[in-house]
């Protein structure tokens, strides 16, 4: 049986959600190390991550097989300037766009689940692999923003 990953992400978002806004505005502002991202860009950057991957699902269930452009990170990041931005706002914005990730992802039928989609050059991916692969990545860059991965 596959995972439920809309349960995975309502999970993520409620163990975060706190632990994020406890945060202090100084230390989401400095970067993690020099010339690395502060943990408002991951935060920002998860939030590009988590828009990017809405399209991807939603467009799926409509089409079954889509291309979509490559997401240029740090690109993305830096016109955003997230460096600058509310750390409440951008963990409240995080936190809303997960839970609506969770709600389209809890509504895709099984059997859109196998639409595959390439992501800029990459091999074509199934549409669940995607999903699989936006819950590792969130789960990758909080352990990052936690300090417990570089």
């Amino acid at each position: 049986m596959a995972p439920d990953f809309s349960e995975i992400i309502l999970s993520i978002e409620e163990r975060e959600h706190v632990r994020l806004l406890a945060m202090k505005e100084q230390a989401a502002s400095s970067p993690l190390s020099p010339g690395k991202w502060s943990r408002k860009e991951i935060l920002g950057h998860l939030i590009d991550s988590a828009s990017n991957n809405h399209q991807r699902f939603v467009r799926a269930q409509l089409d079954d097989k889509l291309d979509f452009p490559e997401y240029v990170q740090t690109d993305w990041v830096e016109v955003q300037d997230y460096a600058d931005e509310s750390w409440a706002l951008l963990v409240d914005l995080w936190s809303a766009y997960n839970l609506h990730l969770a709600h389209v992802v809890a509504n895709i039928p099984p059997e859109k689940l196998d639409a595959t989609c390439r992501v800029g050059s990459g091999d074509p991916v199934r549409l669940e692999d995607l999903i699989a692969e936006y819950v590792e990545h969130m789960e990758h860059h909080l352990a990052q923003i936690s300090g417990s991965v570089d």
